[in-house]
């Protein structure tokens, strides 16, 4: 399920052993993403619906990452009355102000068409973003009654797990955010948490187990080379962030090491361009770059630029892109296919037997991605029934989310002393199996609490 929104409250009539205090003192409030949540169309009704709580109220939002369903209705929560602060890492932040000026424009538009106000306005996006404040990894952070320390999630650059605790009992929750996808070709990999009285704990892909490294590569290699050899055209939906440019350094090392024939490659979004500038800004920053893509950077190698790479920002550069002959690649956003420049593509495209339609993230249970996931041989696109003929194919491996075995791992450090797990940010098939396996192997009692679900630690 999509849309992290985590309200976390202190309770002000304990002590650091937890026995009751005469002398109660105010409740301080906190929370932890607020997200958009996203499928078929970015008007989810729920989007729309009143916080559960008064945005007022709310003293400090801390972000684990910038990816919509993480940070889509900060902007709404500073227009209900928010004036607390925001913290993330730096690029978070350089991540959030673009993604959520790209949402922004989304939103209003698809909002007129259900038939809603717009959520908010660019105006909103400024006046959040003038709260937000950065911090580093493991700096601790205090907040009336809480103490905030971030990890590095190895999902995406910059993004965060959360440890925190309450200063008074001491107890100690942690909010895994996304966990990233072990040996991720760009970034650091997720660090550990030794001790937490609880923790919540994604669950995307709960009950699968990635393809490794080398093997994603060599199906990335074979898509290529099945569809060009076959004269047809590659799409991959992307999202825009890390996807588009963890597949910028395969296709690079694959187009200098002659892995792939040299045909024109298309990278048509705007925000996965604006997104990649960030990462060129961090590239060289061991925090958060791994030691061989900053090895490669110094040896003079452009990882984000190789020959027959075209980056089009323009709508007239994204139109050019049709009379450009097969065989070709074209990488465009949205990763589910619920909006952005992929959909045109996919328009033209997809009826064709020669083409393919390449996955190489999460699709949501109903959005378009899904649906053509699934089999589905005609899908709605900009209005118009198209046949789906062309080959669909997917790669688990390219996801920056954490596998099976992966958040296994990432839980193993906390096992002695974690109370009890919560499985959160899932569906009911992966949350299932995770949850059985984490009781298997680490005795650790687990529960998948409902949206809205409030509970006392």
């Amino acid at each position: 399920m999509t849309g992290a929104n985590y309200l976390l409250e202190s309770d002000p009539s304990t002590d650091s052993t937890g026995s009751p205090q005469a002398d109660s003192g105010q409740v301080s409030k906190i929370l932890i993403d607020c997200g958009l949540r996203q499928g078929g169309r970015y008007c989810e009704v729920d989007n729309f619906k009143p916080f559960p709580y008064e945005p007022a109220s709310i003293e400090a939002v801390f972000i684990t990452h910038a990816h919509i369903d993480h940070i889509g209705r900060l902007p709404l929560l500073y227009k209900k009355g928010f004036r607390g602060k925001v913290f993330s890492t730096p690029p978070t932040k350089d991540f959030a102000h673009e993604l959520l000026l790209d949402s922004e424009k989304i939103l209003s538009f698809e909002a007129r068409d259900c038939g809603e106000e717009p959520m908010y306005g660019v105006e909103e996006v400024e006046g959040l973003m003038s709260l937000w404040e950065t911090a580093a990894y493991h700096q601790i952070l205090k907040v009336n009654g809480f103490e905030i320390e971030l990890y590095d999630a190895g999902h995406v650059l910059g993004s965060s797990s959360i440890l925190v605790t309450e200063v008074k009992s001491g107890k100690r929750i942690v909010f895994s955010g996304d966990l990233g996808n072990p040996n991720a070709p760009l970034i650091q990999p997720a660090q550990k948490i030794s001790r937490a009285d609880y923790a919540l704990v994604e669950s995307t892909y709960g009950g699968r187990v990635h393809e490794d490294t080398q093997t994603r590569k060599d199906i990335l290699e074979n898509v290529i080379r099945e569809t060009v050899k076959g004269g047809g055209v590659l799409m991959i939906p992307a999202f825009a962030l890390e996807r588009t440019q963890e597949l910028l350094f395969e296709l690079n090392d694959l187009v200098e090491n002659g892995r792939i024939p040299r045909v024109p490659v298309f990278i048509d979004s705007p925000l996965a361009i604006k997104l990649t500038a960030v990462y060129k800004k961090y590239s060289e920053d061991p925090t958060y770059f791994s030691d061989r893509a900053i090895k490669l950077l110094r040896g003079g190698d452009a990882i984000f630029d190789f020959p027959g790479l075209h980056l089009t920002l323009t709508t007239e550069q994204s139109k050019e892109i049709n009379d450009v002959p097969p065989p070709k690649i074209i990488i465009a956003g949205a990763g589910m296919s619920h909006g952005g420049r992929i959909v045109h593509h996919e328009k033209r495209y997809l009826s064709d037997p020669k083409n393919t339609l390449l996955f190489v993230g999460y699709q949501a249970g109903d959005s378009l991605g899904r649906r053509i996931l699934d089999g589905a041989k005609t899908v709605k696109i900009l209005g118009e029934n198209i046949s789906v003929r062309a080959k669909v194919k997917a790669i688990g491996g390219y996801s920056a989310h954490a596998d099976q075995p992966a958040l296994i791992e990432w839980l193993r450090p906390m096992k002695l002393g974690l109370k009890k797990a919560y499985l959160v940010q899932g569906e009911e098939d992966q949350m299932e199996p995770l949850m059985q396996r984490i009781k298997r192997d680490l005795s650790i009692d687990v529960e998948i609490p409902s949206p809205g679900e409030e509970v006392v630690l």
